[in-house]
């Protein structure tokens, strides 16, 4: 029952995981298991070795390493400002200047 169990929580968390493509969603998702792993064994510690303290530890620190490793994400690359645009059609004005009237 226990490799089961062990196999059935490997392939959920491999499944939860793995929509994770932007790297926005991976670095949450290395941050909330560091910081939960973190967590855990603190929380353990501080309490004495008690179950509760390392559940108790290990959310709090997948959760406050999830939202530190989302929010340090660099930005991504910057491009620059649009191509400028170009005329598609142009009409001669009254003067006979040479004007667009249509962009792509």
């Amino acid at each position: 029952m226990k490799k089961v169990l062990s196999l059935t929580l490997a392939i959920a968390a491999a499944l939860s995981l793995s929509a994770c493509n932007t790297p926005q969603g991976q670095n949450a998702a290395v941050g909330g298991v560091l910081g939960g792993a973190t967590g855990a064994v603190i929380g353990s510690a501080v309490s004495g070795g008690s179950a509760g303290g390392a559940i108790v530890g290990g959310v709090v620190g997948a959760a406050t390493g999830a939202m530190i490793g989302s929010a340090a994400t660099p930005p991504g690359p910057y491009y620059g400002a649009p191509p400028p645009r170009r005329c598609a059609r142009f009409y001669y004005d009254y003067y006979g200047n040479r004007v667009c009237n249509a962009w792509y």
